[in-house]
C-alpha cells in the first residue's frame, strides 16, 4: 500500500455517491475515533481540505448527520447507507473520508491505525490542540 497517494477517486457502496478527493498527508492520517458516533460507524477516516474533496455524482443523494455540538457534519448514501465524509470537529477546514470508500483501499490494508480519544474531545475542554491518543488499533490475518 502506498502510503503517499495525494489523489484518488471513491464512492459509496452503491456507486450513487461519487467523488475525487486529494489527501491531505496521504493515507497518512489515517485514524479512527472513540466518540460514540464513531464507535458505532467503525470507520478508518483520512484527512482532506474542505475544498479538496469534489463530489461528482449523487450529491442530492447525501444524507447528513449531525449529533450534540453540531459542529461535525457527517454525510453518507440515503440510498446504501454508507458513510462517505465527514466535516471534523476537531478540524472544521477539513473532511474526515471514509478509507473503505476510496477505490482499491480497504481499513484491512493498514496493520495499525491510531484511535483518537473522542470522547474526552479537546473543544469539550477548551483546548484547541489534536485529540489525544486513546490507543492502537491492530489488524493482525489469520494465515
Amino acid at each position: 500500500m502506498n502510503k503517499d497517494i495525494d489523489q484518488i477517486n471513491g464512492s459509496c457502496h452503491c456507486g450513487s455517491v461519487r467523488f475525487h478527493v486529494r489527501l491531505t498527508n496521504g493515507l497518512h492520517s489515517a485514524r479512527r475515533c472513540t466518540c460514540s458516533y464513531c464507535r458505532m460507524r467503525g470507520a478508518v477516516a483520512v484527512s482532506a481540505d474542505i475544498s479538496d474533496i469534489q463530489i461528482q455524482q449523487g450529491a442530492d443523494m447525501l444524507t447528513l448527520y449531525q449529533f450534540n455540538t453540531r459542529v461535525a457534519k457527517h454525510y453518507f448514501c440515503s440510498k446504501c447507507g454508507i458513510y462517505t465524509h465527514h466535516q471534523r470537529r476537531s478540524n472544521p477546514n477539513q473532511y474526515g473520508v471514509n478509507v473503505a470508500c476510496l477505490d482499491g483501499l480497504s481499513p484491512f490494508d493498514f496493520d495499525e491505525v491510531p484511535v483518537n480519544d473522542g470522547v474526552s474531545h479537546p473543544s469539550d475542554k477548551g483546548k484547541q490542540t489534536g485529540p489525544a491518543l486513546a490507543g492502537i488499533l491492530k489488524f493482525l490475518p489469520s494465515v
